[in-house]
């Protein structure tokens, strides 16, 4: 299967999702991580915000996973709100993904629930 592509050469905000408690699962994901590691998703972050995505596939429910071919094949979740913004949801290995995903479809619904609510949107 090809995965999907995002449009190249976009420029894109990179934002973190956070909870209703204002934590961020992608950033305490990312503080856990060895430093290599660290380096080498920083990166793929990068890239993203400079309107690389690199090996990025939609996954479902709104998600997009970035896939790192380093390690235990690192990827990072995220769901898209408009054309330029892009939400970190959260990151993990291939060796969790089926988990991964399901969490990161909870966050993004989570999230556009709250935005809906934020935006006044859902009376």
């Amino acid at each position: 299967m090809v995965p999907y592509m995002l449009p190249c050469m976009v420029k894109l905000e990179i934002e973190y999702y956070k909870t209703g408690e204002d934590t961020s699962p992608f950033k305490e994901w990312f503080d856990n991580l060895e430093i290599n590691a660290a380096r080498k998703v920083t990166a793929a972050i990068s890239r993203m915000e400079e309107g690389n995505p690199g090996d990025v596939k939609f996954v479902g429910r709104g998600i997009w996973e970035r896939r790192i071919f380093y390690g235990p094949g690192y990827r990072i979740y995220f769901g898209k709100d408009g054309n330029k913004v892009v939400i970190l949801l959260t990151g993990g290995t291939k060796k969790r993904q089926s988990r991964d995903i399901a969490l990161a479809q909870e966050y993004w619904a989570d999230y556009y629930k709250r935005k809906e609510t934020k935006d006044g949107l859902n009376r």
